[in-house]
């Protein structure tokens, strides 16, 4: 008999997008403190749906103003990407797209986030910006291959980087107006 699989958790991220002064399109990503499962990876604000969530919508704009400070106010979402599964963490992950005005300076919960930083989505569609490495993370049986695009000194990888592999199309096909 097979093992059952506990249900899937769900939660929800922020895909804040926004123009510069010279007009470029940029995506910010969030670097996570070196504690914990997540700790040191870049990734959206957001988390797991509490139970005053009236919606996912909800939960991502929520999450947002706690972890980064960006009120909801200053976010105008623009549609949603599919959702992610996590296998190892059991999570749901709804990615909510979103233009927003970002701050003169961001504001973030220093107990969960290291930094906010502020991407060009242009740098992202470069040749060399997606590359594939052979790692071997605590926890793995094995090395295996990962797929990440590269951020400043850092790898966007996982949940995070499926979901940038969806929003990039849709940006170039001018899907979502910012």
């Amino acid at each position: 008999m097979p093992a059952l699989t506990p249900p899937l958790r769900d939660a929800a991220v922020l895909v804040p997008l926004y123009r510069d002064t010279a007009g470029q399109l940029r995506l910010v990503v969030i670097r996570r403190t070196d504690f914990g499962v997540h700790g040191g990876q870049l990734a959206f604000p957001g988390g797991k749906r509490e139970l005053q969530d009236a919606s996912l919508e909800a939960t991502a704009l929520r999450e947002t103003e706690e972890e980064i400070g960006l009120p909801a106010a200053q976010v105008r979402v623009l549609g949603k990407l599919p959702p992610i599964v996590t296998e190892v963490s059991g999570f749901r992950i709804w990615p909510f797209v979103g233009h927003i005005e970002p701050p003169a300076q961001w504001q973030w919960q220093p107990t969960e986030i290291a930094e906010v930083l502020s991407v060009v989505v242009d740098d992202l569609l470069l040749p060399d910006a997606r590359v594939t490495e052979t790692w071997q993370l605590p926890g793995w049986p094995a090395p295996m291959a990962v797929s990440f695009y590269r951020v400043g000194p850092y790898p966007l990888w996982g949940a995070s980087y499926r979901m940038v592999r969806a929003l990039l199309p849709r940006l170039v096909a001018g899907e979502f107006i910012i």
